[in-house]
Order: structure tokens, then C-alpha cells, then sequence
């Protein structure tokens, strides 16, 4: 996708901070953090949602649960804790239209859902 964001960076167009990379998943840093440790996941395929994931894309979601274990241990979060979170669609809170993850942690979280 010429237009996506997540696609130039995974291109190399826009710069970031790798936090991991393979042959299917890119790691990094998110600009804008939530949280102390605010790291991006992706597939570097472009699969817009997770409502467009097939069968085939299943090996990358695995992938990409594996990088995000490494990288809590690489940032020293896994022990204490940490929240691994998907957004999906405009009412889900998804902004880039790229599947992506969010590993954020390095401190103590607040409810995930506003009372």
C-alpha cells in the first residue's frame, strides 16, 4: 500500500527505532508512547485489520506473539508485566489501517476499559 505509514517504515521510507526484526515482523518504538516501554508490532505483509487475517497470515500472527516475548524480555517488562493489544476497525480504536500490536508496560497500567 503506497499510502500506508507502517508500509514505508517496514520499506525503510520513515525512519524508527527497531526493537525486532525478521523476515515477516518488524518491532519499533512508538512515537507517540502510552507508556514507559511502547512498542509497535507488525507484519511487514500489509493486512489491513484483524478481520482480514486467512488461514495463510496465521503463521505471522504466531510470529509476531514471539517477537513480542522477546521484546518484553529485551526491555525488561516481562516479569513485571505488560499489555499486548490489537486494535480493530474505526469503533476498536484502530487509527493505521495496518494490523499492528501495541506492547506497552514499565509501569503499572490503568483498566483497559474506561467505567
Amino acid at each position: 500500500m503506497e499510502d500506508c505509514i507502517f508500509c514505508k517504515i517496514v520499506k525503510g521510507d520513515i525512519p524508527s527505532k527497531k526493537a525486532f526484526e525478521n523476515e515477516h515482523v518488524l518491532a519499533f518504538h512508538d512515537i507517540n508512547p502510552g507508556a514507559p516501554v511502547h512498542v509497535l508490532l507488525i507484519p511487514k505483509k500489509h493486512i489491513p485489520t484483524m478481520n482480514d487475517v486467512t488461514a495463510e497470515d496465521l503463521q505471522v500472527i504466531g510470529e509476531i506473539h514471539a517477537a513480542a516475548q522477546q521484546v518484553a524480555q529485551e526491555t525488561g517488562i516481562a516479569q513485571s508485566g505488560y499489555r499486548l493489544s490489537n486494535n480493530c476497525n474505526k469503533d476498536g480504536g484502530q487509527e493505521v489501517f495496518h494490523l499492528h500490536y501495541h506492547l506497552m508496560g514499565g509501569s503499572k497500567l490503568g483498566p483497559l476499559f474506561a467505567k
